[in-house]
């Protein structure tokens, strides 16, 4: 596929999302929103994708909403009876929450503002030892955007959170790991490759349906009211994978002492453990 701000790459079951303004640090547009959630579109659309890594070009990963139109940068037009224009980090990050695939984070540089918050809902974060990170909505005069407020508290803590969004100062990757947003440091010219070893694990040892449930699992139920909530979706769950071929072929393996060869596929064979789930809708 053909982007003008982004890159989308398939290769041995890894698409690679790569930002792509580097002379612009990779600044995101309203252009770039739309590529990237058309990406998403793409990814979960074909199972010859199991994971997806997103990275940026050049020296940067993503140096926040591109500013270079002034302090008008932030306005946004009145909605349709009445309603709030939405946040369109909000509607990237949203989009990446519900991708069927798992998501890793190559931070390669700088990720601040919506270049940080849209890590967030992606599900492992590795960052290059040269990433500085911030959310500096509060410098800025807005507020925590890309559902942040959301994601960044369960991710890191309450007091880890407030802190970065109360200062909205620049921080390192050491500080990023130390506090749990990312989960390790590697140096620069090996990042991309952890990247990939790390989706190749995944892709060579794990059936597809279960991944894609597993990370339903966990993200769905970081909103739930009760663990009996989760135990309900897990029994469905169970019940559903345990009678299928996967379940067949992932056992006799392991007792064979030979690799899994799954065959089922999330487009055609993804069942429904989250019975009577609707995803809300914005008001």
């Amino acid at each position: 596929m053909k982007f003008n701000t982004i890159r989308l790459e398939v290769d041995d079951g890894i698409a690679t999302v790569t930002l792509d303004r580097p002379d612009q640090l990779n600044a995101c547009t309203t252009e770039m929103k739309s590529e990237i959630i058309e990406a998403f579109d793409h990814t979960d659309a074909s199972d010859a994708v199991r994971v997806v890594i997103v990275t940026g070009s050049g020296r940067a990963f993503c140096a926040g909403a591109d500013l270079s139109g002034g302090g008008s940068r932030f306005d946004a037009p009145e909605g349709t009876d009445g309603e709030v224009p939405r946040d369109g980090g909000g509607e990237m990050t949203l989009r990446i929450y519900d991708s069927t695939k798992p998501v890793i984070a190559a931070i390669n540089g700088p990720a601040v503002g919506v270049g940080a918050t849209i890590t967030l809902p992606m599900d492992i974060r590795l960052a290059s030892e040269g990433a500085k990170f911030a959310f500096p909505f509060t410098r800025r005069g807005i507020v925590p955007e890309s559902c942040s407020s959301w994601f960044l508290p369960r991710l890191v803590g309450v007091e880890r959170a407030v802190e970065w969004l109360y200062t909205g100062r620049l921080f390192t990757a050491a500080e990023a790991h130390e506090g749990g947003l990312i989960s390790a440091v590697h140096p620069p010219e090996t990042l991309l490759a952890a990247a990939r070893s790390l989706a190749a694990e995944i892709i060579e040892n794990t059936a597809p349906v279960s991944v894609t449930l597993t990370r339903q699992l966990v993200w769905r139920m970081l909103g739930a009211a009760h663990p009996m909530d989760a135990h309900i979706a897990e029994s469905r769950g169970m019940r559903a994978q345990g009678a299928s071929s996967d379940a067949y072929e992932g056992v006799t393996a392991f007792l064979e002492k030979r690799p899994p060869r799954f065959t089922r596929n999330v487009s055609s064979d993804l069942p429904d453990i989250f019975t009577g789930w609707v995803r809300p809708g914005y008001r």
